[in-house]
C-alpha cells in the first residue's frame, strides 16, 4: 500500500472535519460552546456518542485483547445497559431540572463549594489521564505506520495531531462537536466493518461461515461464573460495568455536556436509551473482529506480537492491505480525534465554571480569550501527559484506562450517592480530604488483595468498593 494513498486519504477526511467546523462555528458565541444553543438532535448526539465511548481503546485493544481473555469484555458490557438506563431515569432529570451546565454545579448547591471543586477535580484527573490514554494507543500505531515514513518523531506528531484537534475544536466547542463526532463515529464503524469483509474474504468466508468460525473460536467463551476470585469473574464484569457506566458517562462532564445540549429531558433519555443498544451490538463486532483476527493469525502462520494491542495494526497494514488498510487507517484516525477533541471542551468548560465561577451567560472579551487560554493549556497538559505515558507504558492500554477509572472515579460515585441517597450535610470542608483518602486506601488494598484474601482480583468492582468507601466517609463527616 502506497504511504501516499494513505496520507491523501487522511488529509481528505481532516478537509471534512475542517469543513464541518467552520460550517458549525460560524456566528459561534457562549451558549454554542458550552450548550451548543440547545439544538442538538438525539439522534446525531447518539450517534456521536459512538465514537467519543470506543475511540482507540475500543477499535485496537478489544480485539486484540480477545486473545488473552476471550469474550469475557462482553459481561461489562451488558453492564452498561443498566447503568445507561439508570443515566437516563435519575440522573438526567436532574441535571435538566436544575439547568446545569457543569454537572458538578449540583454538588455545589447539595454539599458546598469544596464539594464541587472536589468533584470538579477528579473529572479533571481521570478525564485528563483517560483521554492521554486513549489518544496516546492511536498515536503509536499512526506513528509506526505512518509518521515514521516521513522521519517525524512521536514527540511531533503528537503535536502535530492535537494542534489539529484544537484547529477545529477552538471555536465552536459542543455546537461543532456534535457534528464531527458524528463523522467520526461513520469511519470508526466503517473500519471495523471493512476489515470484518477482507478478512473474511481472506479467508474464503461467507457471512455464515464467519459467524460459524467465531462461535467456535476457542476465543468465544464470554460467561465466566466458575472462579468468583478471578477478575473475569460475570458477576464482577457485570456490576463494574453497571458502575462504570453510570460514572464514566453519567456522572463524566464530557458526556453529559453532548446529552445537555440536546432540545429537552425526552430527547436526552431517547438518546441514552438507543446508545444502550447500539453499544452492545457494536462491541460484539469488535470481540468479533478479535476472534477473527486469531483465527487468521493462525491460518496464515503469522506470529503474535508481544503485545496484544499490535495484532490488529500488525494484520491490517502488512497483510491484507489495499481498501482494508486504508480503511484501517481512517478508523484509527477517527479514533484519535474522538479520543481527545471534546476532552478539550469539557474539561475546559468544567474549570471554568466549577474553579473559575464563571458566567457563560455574560462572556466579556476578557472572559472570552481567558476561555480560550484554558482550553488551549489543555491541550498542552494532554501533551505531556501522553508523552510520559509513552515511556510508561508496559501492558494491555484497556486494562490500565479502566484500573485508573476504578481509582478516579470512585469518588464521584459516591459523592453523587450520598446527595440523592441521603438527605443529610456534609462538613464541606472535609470533603476534599474523604475523596483523597479513598482512593489511596483502594490502591492498597488492589496491591495486596492477592496476598490478603487468598488470591481474590477486585478487578472493575474496585470502583464500587472506592465509592462505598467515599460515602462511608460522607456518612462520618455529615451532620443532620
Amino acid at each position: 500500500m502506497s504511504i501516499n494513498i494513505i496520507l491523501y486519504s487522511v488529509i481528505a477526511y481532516f478537509g471534512l472535519l475542517l469543513l464541518i467546523a467552520w460550517y458549525t462555528s460560524r456566528n459561534a458565541d457562549t451558549n454554542s460552546y458550552f450548550k451548543g444553543n440547545k439544538q442538538s438532535p438525539w439522534f446525531i448526539v447518539a450517534f456521536g456518542l459512538i465514537g467519543d465511548s470506543l475511540s482507540g481503546v475500543t477499535f485496537i485493544s478489544v480485539p486484540g485483547d480477545v486473545g488473552k481473555n476471550d469474550f469475557s469484555y462482553l459481561q461489562m458490557v451488558l453492564g452498561y445497559v443498566i447503568g445507561y438506563l439508570v443515566i437516563a431515569q435519575v440522573l438526567l432529570p436532574l441535571y435538566y431540572r436544575l439547568n446545569l451546565t457543569s454537572i458538578y454545579s449540583y454538588l455545589g448547591q447539595r454539599f458546598g463549594k469544596l464539594s464541587q471543586k472536589s468533584g470538579s477535580f477528579f473529572f479533571l484527573l481521570s478525564r485528563l489521564v483517560g483521554a492521554a490514554f486513549r489518544l496516546y494507543i492511536a498515536l503509536i500505531v499512526l506513528d509506526i505506520y505512518f509518521f515514521k515514513a516521513f522521519n517525524i518523531p512521536f514527540a511531533l506528531s503528537a503535536s502535530i495531531v492535537i494542534a489539529l484537534i484544537l484547529l477545529y475544536t477552538y471555536k465552536g466547542g459542543i455546537k461543532t462537536l456534535v457534528w464531527t463526532d458524528t463523522l467520526q463515529s461513520c469511519f470508526l464503524l466503517l473500519g471495523v466493518f471493512m476489515s470484518l469483509y477482507v478478512i473474511s474474504s481472506e479467508l474464503n468466508f461467507s457471512f455464515s461461515d464467519m459467524i460459524t468460525a467465531v462461535k467456535e473460536s476457542p476465543h468465544s467463551r464470554v460467561f465466566f461464573f466458575d472462579d468468583w476470585l478471578s477478575k473475569n469473574n460475570f458477576f464482577k464484569q457485570f456490576l463494574g460495568g453497571m458502575f462504570i457506566a453510570i460514572v464514566m458517562t453519567g456522572l463524566d462532564q464530557n458526556m453529559m455536556q453532548k446529552n445537555l445540549s440536546c432540545r429537552t429531558l425526552a430527547d436526552a433519555q431517547k438518546n441514552i436509551r438507543w446508545f444502550s443498544i447500539v453499544v452492545v451490538l457494536i462491541n460484539l463486532l469488535f470481540l468479533s473482529l478479535g476472534a477473527l483476527l486469531y483465527i487468521y493469525a493462525q491460518s496464515k502462520n503469522i506470529s503474535l506480537p508481544t503485545k496484544t494491542d499490535q495484532l490488529f495494526p500488525l494484520i491490517a497494514l502488512n497483510y491484507i492491505g489495499g481498501i482494508g488498510a486504508i480503511f484501517f487507517i481512517l478508523g484509527i484516525t477517527a479514533a484519535t480525534f474522538s479520543s481527545a477533541d471534546s476532552v478539550l471542551t469539557t474539561l475546559t468548560t468544567s474549570f471554568c465554571i466549577d474553579f473559575l465561577n464563571y458566567d457563560e451567560k455574560h462572556e466579556s472579551q476578557k472572559s472570552k480569550r481567558k476561555r480560550q487560554l484554558i482550553h488551549v493549556s489543555f491541550a498542552l497538559l494532554l501533551l505531556v501527559i501522553i508523552l510520559i505515558f509513552k515511556e510508561w507504558n508496559n501492558e494491555s492500554i484497556i486494562g490500565q484506562v479502566f484500573k485508573f477509572a476504578g481509582f478516579t472515579y470512585g469518588p464521584l460515585l459516591g459523592l453523587f450517592a450520598f446527595g440523592l441517597f441521603n438527605k443529610s450535610k456534609v462538613n464541606d470542608r472535609l470533603v476534599p480530604l474523604v475523596c483523597c483518602v479513598s482512593p489511596i486506601v483502594c490502591f492498597v488494598i488492589d496491591a495486596n488483595s492477592k496476598a490478603w484474601f487468598g488470591g481474590l482480583e477486585f478487578g472493575n468492582s474496585m470502583l464500587i468498593l472506592n465509592g462505598l468507601i467515599t460515602f462511608a466517609g460522607l456518612w462520618f463527616i455529615s451532620k443532620k
